[in-house]
């Protein structure tokens, strides 16, 4: 699989070689709903709690006498079925929202990504990326300069602080280092630019 390459202004420079196992694989919907449901669901933390009926504040006495009244009989005001009683089955923050993915799927789901971004044309590589100093403006000129403003997914191998410091003020860029990389990320920028360095170690990680 050749993936374009760009220099500094933008233009196509070259064409790497890299493995058809990571970026010429067929597009596999489902699989990669699978992770990326799987990821996010990872990342959440339980901290919402709800009351069951024991747990809610309220009277013992009985609302009202079991016969004769012609209402539904009722024990307790606590009863899920009345406003302000407990929950049946209540938020606790020991529930555990994660979900197991395997190895080898995830592998296969990561690939389908990274093929479908190459595919549409939304994957692009670079030689290297660096900024001369912690400059957010320097940063978004040689954006500019390469075509790449908007939406942008910013993979190196190896994060320089110049290149982080330079990034975080600017709100529809991020930069991560290569085996930071998630499916979440990857699937929700229009762009994705990424170092010779960083695809080597894709290749590493995943091929």
């Amino acid at each position: 699989m050749e993936l374009k390459v760009i220099n500094e202004q933008g233009q196509e420079a070259a064409k790497l070689q890299a493995s058809d196992v990571l970026f010429g694989r067929d597009f596999n919907e489902a699989l990669v709903h699978q992770i990326v449901v799987a990821y996010q669901a990872n990342a959440r933390s339980a901290d919402s709690k709800q009351k069951d009926r024991s747990e809610v504040r309220h009277t013992t006495t009985k609302p009202w006498r079991q016969k004769g009244t012609g209402r539904a009989r009722s024990g307790s005001n606590g009863s899920p079925l009345w406003r302000g009683g407990g929950r049946i089955f209540p938020n606790s923050p020991e529930q555990n929202y994660s979900q197991k993915v395997n190895k080898k799927m995830f592998r296969a789901g990561m690939a389908a990504i990274l093929s479908e971004l190459a595919r549409q044309d939304r994957l692009v590589v670079i030689d290297d990326l660096t900024v001369d100093a912690p400059k957010t403006k320097l940063f978004a000129q040689k954006l500019k300069g390469m075509g790449l403003e908007g939406n942008l997914l910013v993979i190196t191998d190896a994060l320089n602080e110049n290149l982080y410091l330079s990034s975080r003020n600017l709100p529809n860029v991020l930069v991560l280092e290569a085996q930071e990389a998630d499916p979440v990320s990857l699937v929700r920028f229009n762009k994705v630019l990424v170092t010779k360095s960083a695809v080597a170690k894709f290749e590493e990680m995943w091929g």
